[in-house]
């Protein structure tokens, strides 16, 4: 495979053609090597349309979808990011490019020590892995100013939205299939929050996500 077409194709053919066109976004899927974050047995898949299995029941997100998640939280250099599941490590390593210090939380043991090993190699120094339900959010480095959900919810738990700061955006797929919507979650107040819906798509869940709530008649 000739990597670098691969991903030239990548970035053309699916992301700026999906309405990415960051230039920032665009650029670094050039530096962050996508493919050095994908499980050997995998690598082959590491461009394509899909999400990737990583083990564990968790999954990648498809490259499009990772894209549009940087796009949305409009990073600045000075800001501090937490990310609930980090999976084999890629997102963090994107959002580390843009921000001044990541917090990935991740609930199963062997993926944190994989995203702890991927970012190390690569000698990212500004993410901390941590271990733990990411759900419950990570308050001793809160507020934050962006918040990313690597996998889907049923809902957005307050414990997250509350996290943020005034100005903050949070980034989740929110839903159950065959309808999950990806959107962006920005607090404009102490007690108010805006949400924007930017597309309707399909992804794996979040490890321990909580079930929607079932109504009885």
């Amino acid at each position: 495979m000739n990597l670098e077409q691969a991903r030239f194709n990548m970035v053309e053919q699916q992301i700026r053609t999906w309405e990415v066109l960051d230039q920032d976004v665009l650029d670094l899927l050039f530096i962050v090597k996508r493919e050095e974050f994908v499980p050997a047995a995998w690598r082959n898949l590491a461009f394509a349309d899909v999400e990737i299995p990583l083990g564990h029941d968790a999954t990648l997100f498809a490259p499009k979808i990772e894209a549009h998640a940087l796009q949305a939280l409009q990073l600045k250099r000075h800001e501090k990011v937490l990310e609930i599941g980090a999976g084999s490590g890629y997102m963090a390593a994107l959002l580390a490019a843009h921000a001044d210090h990541v917090w990935s939380l991740e609930i199963v043991p062997e993926l944190a020590a994989m995203a702890r090993d991927n970012l190390a190699r690569h000698g990212i120094g500004n993410v901390t892995v941590e271990s733990g339900d990411g759900l419950a959010g990570l308050p001793v480095h809160a507020p934050y100013d962006a918040i990313m959900v690597s996998g889907a919810l049923a809902v957005v738990p307050r414990a997250l939205l509350d996290q943020l700061k005034v100005g903050g955006r949070l980034f989740a797929i929110v839903g159950e299939a065959p309808v999950m919507t990806a959107q962006v979650v920005t607090r404009v107040a102490d007690d108010g929050w805006r949400t924007v819906n930017l597309f309707e798509t399909l992804a794996a869940p979040l490890a321990n996500a909580p079930a929607p709530e079932k109504f009885i008649f």
